[in-house]
């Protein structure tokens, strides 16, 4: 169990997918250049879904981010994020927005 003042230290916001591919080291990695709304330009994350999304069906989409989760090198490439997605036996759903917001927007 965590405090309420530990949840609210996470930083989570929309972000949308500006970028994807195959990460060149790494089988299950995709490299994603997302717009978080915060004017860093080539910011990206690598996340652990190249089984279950192709680098095409990301582009343009609306995910929600840990935004000021440390950065961490995955297989030699910065990761400067997390997305967020549940996990049910085989499938992977990417959190999403239900509407298009602003990217930065957020989440509350």
């Amino acid at each position: 169990m965590i405090s309420i003042e530990d949840f609210l230290k996470i930083d989570l916001r929309v972000a949308k997918v500006l970028h994807a591919e195959p990460h060149p080291n790494a089988d299950k990695l995709l490299i994603l250049k997302i717009d978080a709304g915060d004017g860093l330009e080539g910011r990206q994350i690598v996340a652990g879904i190249r089984n279950y999304y192709k680098p095409e069906e990301l582009i343009g989409r609306q995910i929600v981010i840990v935004n000021n989760l440390s950065p961490a090198t995955l297989r030699g490439v910065e990761s400067q994020g997390m997305l967020l997605a549940a996990k049910d036996g085989d499938q992977l759903a990417i959190l999403t927005t239900e509407k298009d917001i602003k990217p930065g927007s957020k989440i509350q």
